[in-house]
């Protein structure tokens, strides 16, 4: 539904994943089967040969490898992290806080009718963020999201995504962005450094080498650069959601609203999700003084702009 006008939409984008369930593991398998065809050709047909060349060469394919495996290193861990990580589900037997929820109404309200205790989730304005999940039967969190393919409720749910078999929420969205960023990194550096071999394969030059060593040189520097354009509009695109402390599906649900309560800076937005210790900023892992004090990062409670002015005037 509209929910501006209530008319029914003809297509929307958030089911396009459901016919891609059958995928599964296959999607880890190509990821882990681009790594090797990408070490192969970086290590062992290009700069680790090359380690051996003398003068310029040796000290470039030398800084290659060093970053080459820095980055590998944390794309991986990035990316299971993603994989194995819950995005964080609605505990068992969660209610809402009903006193904080008085007077709080939130757009993106999504149920109608009563609650199987009786309250009126829609009905009563004091109540208007109540929110409750007819597929769970249960009540659903501030920004928490059903997943048809994950057949539950996901807190602060961004999207499903095939890539890493699982849901991206509360609990693993910071993975995925770093995730992300490693992998725009480390495809930039693959397409770079094998740049002037690609160029060489159009000019009269000699190219040594084994034809299977040239051929998988070719198809790594083509699919690493497809993949660096393609993964920097999707990072670019996560990181301005960050800055407006959204998600994909509210960035999408939200787009009749003239004001976002949870929009508290670009400092605090990126705090909700990267915590405040910058030694874990660019790590799959959170501090435990941050774990123990935002709850932003367990994915049950969000500060909004009015509690926040409220703290600021004490």
């Amino acid at each position: 539904m509209d929910r501006s006008g209530g008319a029914v939409m003809a297509w929307n984008v958030f089911k396009f994943c459901t016919g891609l369930r059958g995928l599964g593991s296959v999607m880890i398998i190509m990821v882990i089967c681009i790594v090797g065809l990408t070490y192969y050709a970086v290590v062992f047909a290009n700069c680790g040969p090359a380690l051996f060349h003398g003068g310029v060469d040796s000290l470039t394919a030398f800084a290659v490898l060093v970053l080459f495996h820095a980055l590998l290193v944390m794309l991986l861990w990035s990316y299971f992290s993603v994989v194995l990580t819950d995005p964080g589900g609605v505990p068992p037997n969660w209610r809402p806080n009903i006193d904080e929820e008085r007077g709080d109404i939130n757009s993106l309200v999504e149920s109608t009718g009563l609650a199987p205790n009786g309250l009126n989730v829609l009905g009563d304005s004091t109540f208007k963020r109540i929110r409750y999940c007819r597929k769970c039967n249960q009540f659903k969190p501030p920004r928490c999201h059903h997943c048809s393919l994950c057949g539950r409720c996901i807190l602060k749910m961004d999207h499903h995504c095939i890539w890493v078999v699982n849901c991206v929420g509360a609990l693993n969205y910071k993975y995925f962005l770093l995730f992300l960023i490693y992998t725009y990194l480390e495809t930039t550096l693959v397409a770079s450094s094998l740049l002037p071999l690609f160029l060489s394969f159009f000019s009269d030059a000699e190219i040594s080498g084994t034809p299977a060593a040239l051929a998988t040189s070719f198809i790594t520097f083509v699919l690493n650069l497809a993949f660096a354009l393609s993964i920097m509009g999707f990072t670019i695109m996560h990181m301005s959601l960050v800055a407006a402390n959204t998600t994909t599906i509210e960035a999408y649900e939200k787009k009749t609203t003239s004001k976002w309560q949870y929009d508290l800076g670009f400092r605090k937005n990126y705090e909700q999700v990267f915590g405040t210790d910058k030694r874990y900023w660019f790590i799959p892992a959170y501090s435990e003084e941050d774990l123990r004090r935002m709850p932003a990062l367990k994915g049950l409670e969000y500060p909004i702009e009015h509690d926040m002015e409220a703290l600021q005037q004490l």
